[in-house]
C-alpha cells in the first residue's frame, strides 16, 4: 500500500435534518441530529486509511477542546496526525443541513486557518499527495512536490497556474458558468504542462475523465440516497486508491463512482471502515 499525504481541513460537523426541502425565504421545521467528525481533508484521508494506506493529514486544528477531540478521533480512524498544526482559536465548525432526499447544504460557521503557508509540507515524503483545499499559498509547494510523485487536487481554485498536479478532480456542482465547457483546457490553465487527467464528477449522472487524447465516461450506480455529505471526497479517495494500486483511468473512475455511491447510502461525513472493507471485497478477483 502507498504512503499518502492529504492536505485539507478537519471540522466538527453539526448535522440538522430538515423536514422539507430548503426554500429561500421560507420557515422550515428541522431536528438536530448529531455532531460528527468531518472536513474535506478528513473525509478523503479516512477511507484511504481504512483501505490500508499509510495516510498523513496536513491540516490546521484549533487550540480549543474541540480540536483535541478531533485529534483523538482522527487517530482512532488510523490517521497519522503528526502534520496537523494547532493554531490559536476555535476549530473549524460546519453546519450540515440535510434535506429529506439526502441532499446536503454546508454552512461554514468558522474556518480555522494557519497564519502562513504550511512550509512543513516540503519535508514530508509521500507516494502521492491529494489537495482538498483552496488555499492559494500551496502553489509553490506543490510545484516542488510534483517532481517526486503523484499530485492530485480538487477544483476550485481555478486561477491560472494555481494547482500544479497530474490529476485534477472537479465537481460539476462546484463550477459555475462555462468553466466546464472544455474541461481539458480548464485543467491545462490551472495545472500547466504536468497535467495528465481532468476528472469531472456529475453526481447522479456518473463521472468523466479527460486527457489530451481521451474522453472516458462511467455511468452512475443505483443507490438509495440517505446523506450526500462527503460523497465527492469518497469519490476522490476511491479514485486515488485505484490509481495507486496500478489501475488505468477507466477502472479508477469506476472505483471512484463505487466509493461515492457507497457514501450516500448511509449517514456520515466519510466512509466507514466497514463500508471500505465491503468495497475492497467486491473488487477482489474471484
Amino acid at each position: 500500500m502507498a504512503k499518502i499525504l492529504v492536505v485539507g481541513s478537519v471540522a466538527r460537523d453539526e448535522v440538522v435534518r430538515l423536514h422539507e426541502p430548503l426554500r429561500a425565504g421560507s420557515h422550515l421545521e428541522a431536528q438536530s441530529v448529531c455532531q460528527r467528525l468531518g472536513g474535506g481533508g478528513a473525509n478523503v484521508a479516512i477511507p484511504l486509511a481504512h483501505a490500508g494506506h499509510q495516510v498523513l493529514l496536513l491540516a490546521p486544528l484549533g487550540s480549543d477542546a474541540t480540536g483535541q477531540e478531533l485529534l483523538r478521533e482522527l487517530a482512532a480512524e488510523g490517521i497519522d496526525t503528526s502534520a496537523l498544526a494547532r493554531v490559536p482559536g476555535p476549530s473549524t465548525r460546519s453546519l450540515v443541513l440535510l434535506e429529506p432526499n439526502g441532499e446536503r447544504t454546508v454552512v461554514n460557521l468558522h474556518r480555522c486557518r494557519e497564519a502562513a503557508a504550511p512550509e512543513r509540507l516540503r519535508a514530508l515524503a509521500a507516494d502521492a499527495i491529494y489537495v482538498r483545499s483552496r488555499a492559494s499559498d500551496l502553489t509553490p509547494l506543490l510545484a516542488e512536490k510534483i517532481e517526486h510523485g503523484l499530485v492530485g487536487a480538487q477544483l476550485p481554485p481555478c486561477e491560472p497556474g494555481s494547482r500544479p498536479a497530474q490529476v485534477l478532480v472537479a465537481s460539476e456542482s462546484d463550477l459555475e458558468g462555462t468553466l466546464l465547457n472544455d474541461p481539458w483546457a480548464l485543467g491545462q490553465r490551472v495545472a500547466g504542462r504536468c497535467l495528465k487527467w481532468v476528472v469531472v464528477t456529475r453526481g447522479s449522472k456518473g463521472a468523466e475523465a479527460f486527457s489530451s487524447r481521451e474522453h472516458i465516461t462511467v455511468s452512475p450506480m443505483p443507490a438509495t440516497v440517505v446523506d450526500t455529505t462527503g460523497a465527492g471526497d469518497a469519490f476522490a479517495a476511491g479514485l486515488l486508491h485505484a490509481l495507486l494500486s496500478g489501475a488505468g483511468m477507466k477502472e479508477a473512475l469506476e472505483s471512484g463512482v463505487a466509493w461515492g455511491t457507497a457514501a450516500v447510502t448511509s449517514e456520515g461525513s466519510f466512509l466507514s471502515r466497514e463500508a471500505v472493507v465491503a468495497l475492497l471485497a467486491a473488487t477482489q478477483p474471484r
